[in-house]
């Protein structure tokens, strides 16, 4: 017997994925391209390895469907052992910083760097001994302040 469809399974859910290797992070990656955040919502916690950003991330995944789209979200990165900044002014808690990218580079496997490239010729770097990702959504979808999709044919 065939089920019509329901009003709940057109409700959408929020994104929460994770990345164990290079492949799955290059679909994360696409996911936070254009993610802003202040430089107040990065946090290392040495003693557990751990890595945080609360992103303002542009809803890529929902295309053409609505308005351009954002949502707030965490990008979690563990067994991190150091991490490095360049072009990031960390007493300035209110700059903001746009990701482009996101990519592992391996060094003695597992472990590698993970360079978070950002607009204006900033970086992070994440020195991991292996690669364990999260990105999960922690609000609901808003309409992005600008009304527009980012583009990057400019």
């Amino acid at each position: 017997m065939i089920e019509d469809a329901r009003f709940e399974d057109g409700v959408e859910a929020s994104l929460n994925v994770g990345a164990q290797d290079a492949d799955n992070l290059q679909i994360m990656s696409a996911l936070v391209q254009d993610s802003v955040f202040p430089s107040a919502e990065m946090r290392f916690v040495a003693s557990e390895g751990r890595f945080a950003v609360l992103l303002n991330r542009f809803r890529w995944e929902d295309g053409d469907k609505r308005a351009p789209e954002r949502v707030q979200s965490l990008l979690h990165f563990t067994e991190v052992s150091n991490v490095s900044s360049q072009g990031i002014d960390r007493a300035d808690k209110d700059m903001i910083l746009s990701i482009l990218s996101v990519e592992f580079e391996p060094t003695e496997a597992p472990s590698g760097h993970v360079i978070m490239t950002l607009a204006g010729d900033g970086a992070i770097r994440l020195d991991v001994e292996a690669l364990d990702v999260t990105l999960k959504d922690v609000t609901r979808p808003y309409v992005a302040p600008s009304k527009k999709t980012p583009n990057h044919e400019e």
